[in-house]
This record gives C-alpha cells, sequence and structure tokens, in this order.
C-alpha cells in the first residue's frame, strides 16, 4: 500500500513524489507514457523571474522556488548521483531603446527591495558584460543574477534516481491508495474542460533546438523573445514558440528555423553551430495562467498540480513544498491565485 499516489510523471509530479518520499510517505508515481514524456522532456531549461514590479502572489511564490532552487537541486543529486545540470548562472537581455533603458534602471531599485537583496538586477553596458554579451541597440544589457539553468531531461532523470534510492519506481500502470494527486498536464486540462464544458486550460505548442556548442558556465541570453541556454554537457537550447494552433504537436518546422535565426543574430558567436536536435511538445497552461494547485475539481478528496506551462521547472521547488503539506499534514499554504477556482 501507498501513502500517496501520484499521477503523472512530468516535473511537477516528480518533484511531489520527491517531497513526499523525504518526509518519509510511502509514494507511488503512475504515467503510462513514462518519466518526463510530455512537456518536462524539453530541451531549454530556463529558471528565470518575472520584472520586479507589481509585486504579487505569484511573483513572489516564484521568488521563494528559485531561491530554493540550488538546494533542491543539490540534495536531487546527492539522493541519486545524477545530475540535472543546474547552475545559478544569471541571465542577460539586451535593452532596446531609452524608453526600456529608464524602466531597466528603475527595475535595479526594486529589485533591491523584491528580492530581499538576495539577487541583483543590473544594468551594464556592452562593454563590461564580456564577448558572451548579446547585440544591444542601447549598447546596455540587463543582467540578473537569479536566473538559472538546468537540462529539462536530466533533471527528470535526476529526479526519478533520486526516488529509486528512496524506493520508489515510476509505474505505466497501478491503482490509486492513499493521497492522490493528479500532475498529468495537458490530459488533465482537457479532462477538466471536457468535464466543464468551459476552458480550463489549454496547450500550448513551442519548438526548440539544441546546438552543439559548449559555451561553457555563462549566463543564460532572452533577446528578442528567445531563450539562448547553455548547458552543461557543451550543448545549448534554444527556444521557443508559442503556438496556440497547429496541425501537429510534434512537428517542427519554419516557425523554428526563425527562433534559431533570431538567436544567431543576437549572439553572432553560433553562427555554423550544428543543430542536434529539433523538439515540440505541447506545455499546459491555466486560464489564469498561474499553476492549479490543491483540491482536484472533479475528484473529491484528491489534488491536483498541473499548469507548468513555461515556469514549472522554476516553481518545482515550492510547488513540491506545499503540496507535499497539503497532503501530508492538511496544511494548507497555497496563494489565492493558484487555486483551481482562479482558472474555472
Amino acid at each position: 500500500m501507498a501513502d500517496v499516489t501520484i499521477r503523472g510523471a512530468g516535473i511537477l509530479g516528480l518533484s511531489v513524489a520527491g517531497a513526499c518520499a523525504r518526509r518519509g510517505a510511502r509514494v507511488r508515481v503512475i504515467d503510462p507514457n513514462g518519466p518526463g514524456a510530455g512537456a518536462s522532456g524539453g530541451l531549454v531549461g530556463a529558471l528565470a523571474p518575472h520584472v520586479p514590479e507589481n509585486w504579487n502572489d505569484k511573483k513572489a511564490f516564484q521568488l521563494d522556488s528559485l531561491l530554493m532552487a540550488e538546494t533542491f537541486w543539490t540534495e536531487v543529486e546527492a539522493a541519486g548521483g545524477v545530475s540535472p545540470g543546474y547552475a545559478r548562472l544569471g541571465r542577460l537581455q539586451p535593452v532596446p531603446d531609452a524608453a526600456a533603458l529608464t524602466l531597466a534602471r528603475s527595475r535595479s531599485e526594486t529589485a533591491r527591495e523584491l528580492w530581499q537583496g538576495r539577487a541583483e538586477w543590473q544594468v551594464l553596458e556592452v562593454s563590461a558584460a564580456g564577448a558572451w554579451c548579446p547585440a544591444s541597440p542601447t549598447g546596455h544589457v540587463i543582467r540578473d543574477t537569479l536566473s538559472a539553468r538546468m537540462h529539462p531531461r536530466r533533471a527528470c532523470a535526476a529526479l526519478v534516481a533520486a526516488l529509486d534510492a528512496r524506493g520508489v519506481s515510476v509505474q505505466t500502470e497501478g491503482r490509486d491508495a492513499g493521497q492522490v494527486l493528479h500532475a498529468t498536464g495537458i490530459a488533465g486540462l482537457t479532462e477538466l474542460n471536457d468535464a466543464l464544458g468551459r476552458n480550463v486550460g489549454a496547450g500550448i505548442k513551442g519548438q526548440a533546438a539544441l546546438l552543439r556548442f559548449d559555451a561553457g558556465e555563462v549566463p543564460q541570453i532572452f533577446a528578442d523573445g528567445v531563450h539562448i541556454v547553455p548547458h552543461a554537457d557543451g550543448t545549448l537550447a534554444i527556444g521557443s514558440t508559442s503556438e496556440r494552433d497547429y496541425d501537429d504537436p510534434a512537428s517542427t518546422d519554419a516557425a523554428l528555423d526563425a527562433v534559431i535565426d533570431k538567436a544567431v543574430s543576437a549572439l553572432p558567436l553560433l553562427h555554423g553551430a550544428e543543430v542536434i536536435e529539433r523538439w515540440a511538445g505541447i506545455r499546459p497552461r491555466t486560464r489564469s495562467r498561474a499553476p492549479m494547485l490543491g483540491a482536484h475539481p472533479l475528484h473529491p478528496g484528491q489534488f491536483i498540480a498541473n499548469g507548468g506551462f513555461k515556469i514549472g521547472f522554476g516553481m518545482a521547488p515550492k510547488v513540491a513544498d506545499v503540496m507535499a503539506d497539503l497532503m501530508l499534514e492538511g496544511r494548507d499554504t497555497i496563494p489565492e491565485g493558484f487555486r483551481p477556482e482562479a482558472s474555472l
């Protein structure tokens, strides 16, 4: 028998399973497609914060999670012996015009307060940023020290290894026992839409590419809407599109070519780098755009963790803690904006 059954072995399901197992619960993880089979098996791995202004519960939750991440992933690696490729190396963003430069400088001030002195939002001249720097029309870039990188597939593998070390394996089928959490991504949102007859969430297609390019230990770059993330294994990820309308959820096309072109334009160092993989997948986004955490709207007495969309990996450390609190101890610290009612 299990104390906790997790349905779904993406980043949220695996992270909650790990938190419950660390607290001594007997955990069962079930996913017919295996671990990291959906959106969590992507390429990019950009753990980046929202801008430090217009503060709300979502941004505060994300800040806590990003600050927890180093300890979280260090413990995961120590438990299972598999590296997730995590490193908090920061991020660079070009500043496109004078108005954006003024705004970026004002955010430096708000970051000092809102980020509790534990990370910085800086405005630098391009010449001070070094060779690894995007082109910038104003000659300035934003550098934040909160952003981190990890490799999504390696992170899922690291969580699986940590669970295995605690005697928990991912099963393709099985029965529910104990507290039940549904972390089933787009399938779970589709179930809600069909049962309730309205749009609770949707799948947003993303396309990304992996290049053979060893940039070393340098910041990720966000330029012209594109993430450029150097990984620890000598590869570099570029992504991604956000497509609401698509025919084939798993195919890549000219939209990805355009993303790659933008990345090379922003960082000419990438010109000629070999593309070793093209990826497409569907990411679950709730109507509220925030993760959906708490009591499941369709299954009384059970729970849901869904809607990670682009921020699931960054939110995972804190999502794991608050869901373990709720399921094992009955302690509810979920922000109002994250509750299922916010998207229903």
